[in-house]
């Protein structure tokens, strides 16, 4: 799921009011992972600590991009996210993995776009077998960091996995930057892309005949348990404040698979919706108040009722009354092998 960008009221949300940013205790760092805007690309001098390799083409920060997200935010959702994912997809992977030519010497490589602290690894790693090679690609140095100290080591079957970080967001990659890749993985990122770059993304996967698995993309729909007259403008105006700027938003998912099928693809789209009860109290609250900080940020004139609205929805949570369905899709394009490669 891409989380909101902006509210309004406190920055950490301890007043119950709307918070100014998604997730607590946010870094302030300009641009965002997985929700900053295009800018110029970027070369291997865009200031990459030694030891990691600048990604070919990288998505600059704008100075008006939001901050990042921290950590704890990443962490605070990372249960909901594996619980979330859809595993069926992985069958009809693991049978295009089976046919790959060279499999058995060189391995899975396996590009993760935006990988925050890694969760896509974690989740994914463990659940393919065979030796593999993640390529971790994020423009915070200090995600990156998190992710490559808790990558998984081992695959399903025993088999090492390795990890090389690149310092980037990926919005613009080329058929030769994904050369040798068996596989590219994102989490919540179609949904804060544009078309434009969406067929830029199709372009490269397709055209080094390498699969997609893009996960958690929002689709739209929100469902809230017990009901509130409020709930359904509230929803509204956050699904107009992700497709703000040109963001495809909730329409993301329907343009991939369009995008991937016009070059050719089989794509398959699996519901992986969050499913957040009392067990899930903290990670509702603070979805909640970025949830409507961006509905406020989007309409104004929603601020007063909104706040009332958000003081009832936390309470309901703090008492375990709240339950939460967050819906999201997972997509899954298999371009068409290219030149005996994946």
């Amino acid at each position: 799921m891409s989380d909101p960008a902006t509210g309004t009221g406190r920055a950490d949300g301890a007043d119950g009011g709307i918070p100014a940013q998604p997730g607590p205790h946010h870094a302030v760092i300009p641009g965002a992972g997985p929700t900053g805007r295009p800018g110029g690309p970027a070369t291997a001098e865009s200031g990459a600590p030694a030891g990691e390799r600048a990604t070919v083409r990288l998505r600059e920060a704008g100075p008006d991009d939001p901050p990042r997200y921290a950590p704890e935010w990443l962490a605070l959702r990372e249960p909901a996210d594996a619980a979330a994912r859809a595993a069926d997809l992985l069958d009809p992977l693991r049978v295009r993995f089976a046919n790959l030519p060279g499999r058995a010497s060189g391995g899975l490589v396996i590009h993760d776009l935006g990988c925050g602290t890694g969760s896509m690894g974690r989740w994914l790693a463990p659940r393919l077998d065979g030796a593999q090679h993640w390529i971790l690609h994020d423009r915070d140095p200090y995600l990156l960091h998190f992710a490559a100290v808790a990558s998984p080591r081992a695959a399903a079957d025993g088999s090492r996995v390795t990890v090389e970080t690149r310092r980037g967001d990926v919005a613009r990659l080329t058929p030769d930057a994904l050369a040798g890749a068996s596989l590219v993985t994102a989490s919540a990122l179609l949904d804060v892309l544009t078309r434009e770059e969406i067929d830029v993304l199709a372009d490269a996967c397709t055209g080094a005949g390498c699969p997609a698995l893009l996960t958690l993309s929002v689709a739209g729909r929100v469902d809230l348990f017990p009901e509130h007259p409020l709930d359904a403008e509230i929803a509204e105006a956050f699904n107009a404040h992700q497709r703000r700027d040109g963001l495809l938003g909730p329409d993301a998912v329907a343009t991939a698979v369009e995008a991937f099928g016009e070059r050719g693809a089989t794509v398959k789209v699996h519901p992986s919706a969050w499913r957040l009860g009392p067990g899930e109290a903290a990670l509702t609250a603070q979805w909640l108040r970025g949830w409507v900080g961006a509905a406020v940020e989007q309409r104004p004139r929603l601020a007063e009722r909104a706040e009332g609205y958000l003081r009832e929805r936390l309470a309901d949570c703090e008492a375990g009354k709240l339950r939460v369905v967050v819906h999201h899709s997972d997509l899954l394009a298999l371009a068409r092998p290219t030149g005996g490669e994946a």
